[in-house]
């Protein structure tokens, strides 16, 4: 309950901003008019906090973080903000008084298209938890007008579809328009020397656009602290340009309005082509600069117009090496705007900017061409051109004659712009994101910069918001829990440990399953309306939702489910002792990556045969999520038993999706990869279903080059009858070679070796681990003691804990007072 909610008062604006915004009275609205009216109501209460919290930024000089991230996947707003401004009860009575349900409500809001997959959901958790905290943060992306895009599925395949999130207006937003800064691109670089013969930059014959900020509010749970998610538009310097009209030049006349569209229009534009990859690189500048422009500009107007203590004041997150431009830009705007000489800004930089590493990859580490960067960004480039000179020097004199050195670690090497490494140079921290993913870079991907700066590299275990993923997404386990150990676990999950005093209370373990129970149904109706699916609620609802990635395995999922569905058909004791599943496999792959999209093609097309074999009595069910986002994932985490966390070893960072199936009492099957390692050592292995090679055995493979899944497919008959299905028509009739490209890049792979993620290699001890999963389940309290137990043990993976801990080692920010 939140005592300065004013539930008369509430409705009294409800129905003002019914008759403001619609002309009509509230009893005459629809839902999504309804919704509209509601969250301005909202926006109006939390206003005033979000005005004192920044006052309070200026008046105790707090240190400022400006987390920059290409994705802040944020998920809807108005039952996050209900949640945390405590008023979720009042505002379901208000609103039943009115005959309107506040769930029918909150389904009226798109889901902000402003991310993809965890690097946005992190960078989302984040910021709940410093508002929460009380410390001052801004969330720094861009508003994509459409976001990455809706996903659609038409006979199996994806279809991308703009998702036009903005179509009725975001109603907790506001145009900030006396932030607007330019933003430069191309052009010719000029320098003048002055009388003391220090050279002067500056740019002529560029183009530009103006920067727009729109600010959305981050409320903390309960902290009357409400930060900000700055998300920059693009609009063009001069709409129209009428003389050019004029003279019948038409492309000239909307020339700016066209570039400020594209910059802002999708994440993640196909970059498979040198248009594609320019569009992603202006997008990174667009809000890196922005973004520093007015760090800058906000820091002098409160510090007597100096920027001195600037960099004890202000740090710098860069999420992963989208925003790696930051180092640059901050040196061209301290020397050129603001007139420092190279060591000065130099020094500040390298006080100011962090980098978080999200990949252990080394080809998904962002690198440019450099005559696309020059070209593009020809005064930045100059700078980090400099940057590399001075830093190879450094390595040259450090490892005398080991130019192997340079080759691993300059900055512009082989024609290109290495973005990572731009970062870590520019860095006073690098971090990966969990245990195992920091050691792999420090001992192998980025072993060389590791020995030049240990003291760089820290590592901050991911985590996720209770907040989100249980207090609002599971309502029925939240009550459950605070029934138990009081409410401390929303704001401490560590405290949640002491629900493990019930973990042999045979009632409390009835109603764990009960409440899962009343969680599957909800997301039954959701398969049933969104699928035209029936699944057994009955069944074990094994699941696995996250971006389409090889390294995923989402392939090796359905193959097994392929694997599985024969031997129903064809083994009699399998089919008597096989536990009624349903699997559920959710994500989006990027639109130029076809092998993922064609994986999507074969969970759909074997999920059109299973689902519709009357033979098997629905022992076997397939549901393919479309568009998955944080709206329908709040309802599969709360309702799953199985949570399918299966990449090859030593391939996830650290995941998040298995934190919220943790959290929500689903239990994990899944190899030593990522943030599982962690999650297993909570748990004990007991309660656990782990698989597949370590790590270690992957990288020797691969250092040895001596794995040959053909040995696997001559070895094992039911294996080679899955995978032969794939080329004969059982899933494709009318082309029986839809799915040769998926058979040849297990086997016989032309442009490189075969299987790259072992899958065959995994296949058999993932069979097996998922068997022994409905050995388990079969016993009810057996089963729910291993799930509630993964709820009990979930405290370390709150992002809380994650962000305390940069706050501790890394940002040394100083909590706000209000």
């Amino acid at each position: 309950m939140n005592a300065d909610f004013n539930k008369e008062l509430f409705k009294r604006e409800v129905k003002e901003n019914c008759k403001r915004l619609f002309r009509k009275t509230y009893d005459e609205v629809s839902n999504r008019e309804m919704f509209q009216a509601v969250s301005l109501a909202i926006k109006e209460f939390i206003v005033d906090d979000w005005i004192l919290t920044h006052r309070a930024y200026e008046k105790q000089d707090v240190k400022i973080l400006y987390y920059l991230s290409m994705e802040f996947l944020t998920g809807r707003a108005l039952g996050n903000i209900l949640i945390n401004i405590c008023a979720n009860e009042e505002v379901k009575e208000a609103l039943e008084e009115l005959n309107f349900d506040l769930n029918a409500i909150e389904d009226e809001e798109r889901d902000p298209a402003l991310g993809n997959g965890g690097l946005g959901r992190l960078a989302a958790c984040f910021l709940d938890s410093l508002a929460t905290l009380g410390y001052g943060a801004y969330g720094c992306g861009i508003r994509y007008r459409f976001g990455m895009f809706a996903q659609r599925i038409q006979d199996g395949y994806q279809r991308e579809v703009p998702d036009d999130w903005l179509k009725y207006g975001n109603p907790f937003e506001i145009r900030r328009p006396e932030y607007a800064c330019e933003v430069k691109f191309g052009g010719t670089v000029t320098a003048t020397v002055d009388e003391k013969g220090r050279e002067h930059y500056s740019l002529k014959d560029y183009n530009s656009v103006m920067a727009i900020p729109y600010d959305m509010p981050v409320v903390g749970y309960d902290s009357n602290i409400v930060n900000t998610l700055r998300i920059w538009d693009a609009e063009p310097i001069n709409n129209f340009n009428l003389d050019s009209f004029d003279r019948g030049d038409y492309a000239k006349a909307i020339e700016q309005e066209n570039l400020a569209k594209n910059i802002v229009e999708v994440l993640y534009p196909n970059d498979n082509h040198r248009v594609g990859k320019e569009l992603r690189l202006k997008q990174q500048y667009f809000f890196v600069s922005a973004t520093l422009q007015t760090a800058i500009a906000k820091y002098k107007e409160s510090h007597n117009g100096t920027l001195e203590g600037f960099a004890d004041k202000v740090v710098f997150q860069m999420n992963d090496t989208h925003p790696t431009l930051t180092v640059p830009e901050l040196m061209r705007l301290l020397m050129d705007e603001e007139k420092y000489e190279w060591d000065e800004a130099w020094d500040i930089v390298t006080r100011v900017c962090a980098y978080t590493n999200h990949t252990i990859m080394s080809e998904a580490l962002e690198k440019w061409p450099i005559d696309l960067f020059e070209q593009l960004l020809p005064r930045v480039y100059s700078i980090v051109n400099e940057i590399n000179r001075r830093f190879v020097l450094r390595i040259k004199t450090l490892y005398p004659n080991d130019e192997s050195k340079i080759a691993n670690m300059a900055i512009l090497y082989d024609g290109q712009v290495r973005m990572a490494y731009l970062a870590i140079v520019g860095s006073f921290s690098v971090n990966g994101v969990a245990r195992l993913h920091t050691e792999i870079l420090k001992a192998r991907e980025l072993k060389d910069f590791y020995e030049m700066w240990p003291g760089k590299f820290h590592n901050m275990t991911n985590g996720i918001t209770q907040r989100r993923f249980m207090l609002h997404a599971n309502p029925r386990l939240s009550d459950f829990i605070t029934e138990r150990i009081g409410k401390e676990w929303i704001t401490d999950l560590p405290q949640i440990r002491k629900l493990e005093d019930y973990i042999d209370d045979e009632d409390s373990l009835r109603e764990f399953l009960r409440i899962k129970y009343e969680n599957k149904l909800r997301l039954v109706r959701y398969i049933r309306e969104h699928n035209n699916i029936e699944v057994d609620p009955l069944s074990i609802f094994d699941v696995q939702v996250k971006r389409l990635h090889e390294y995923k395995r989402q392939l090796m999922n359905i193959l097994h489910i392929m694997y599985v569905y024969n031997k129903l058909k064809n083994d009699t004791e399998f089919f008597r002792n096989y536990y009624p599943r349903t699997y559920i496999i959710g994500g989006k792959a990027a639109a130029g990556y076809e092998r993922a999209k064609m994986t999507i093609k074969l969970i759909n097309s074997v999920a059109d045969v299973i689902n519709n074999d009357a033979s098997i009595h629905g022992k076997l069910k397939v549901v393919f999520i479309e568009d998955y986002r944080v709206s329908n994932a709040e309802i599969i985490f709360a309702a799953s038993e199985v949570s399918e966390q299966i990449s090859t070893a030593s391939r996830e960072a650290s995941g998040t999706g298995n934190m919220k199936f943790m959290l929500n009492g689903a239990v994990t099957l899944g190899t030593m990869d990522g943030a599982n390692v962690e999650i297993v050592e909570e748990v004990g292995e007991e309660n656990a279903f782990v698989f597949g090679m370590s790590s270690e055995e992957v990288m020797e493979h691969e250092r040895l080059n001596d794995y040959n899944p053909m040995d696997i497919f001559s070895c094992n008959d039911e294996l080679r009858d899955v995978l032969m299905q794939l080329i004969n028509g059982t899933y494709s009739p009318d082309d029986p070679e839809l799915f040769r490209g998926i058979y040849n890049s297990l086997l016989t792979n032309f442009s490189g070796r075969p299987d790259t993620y072992f899958v065959l290699k995994d296949f058999m001890s993932y069979h097996e681990a998922s068997m022994k999963t409905q050995d388990a389940y079969r016993d009810r309290l057996t089963w729910a003691r291993m799930a509630m137990l993964q709820t009990c043990r979930c405290g370390k993976f709150s992002s809380d804990r994650t962000v305390s801990q940069y706050i501790d080692e890394i940002w040394h920010l100083d909590k706000i007072r209000i």
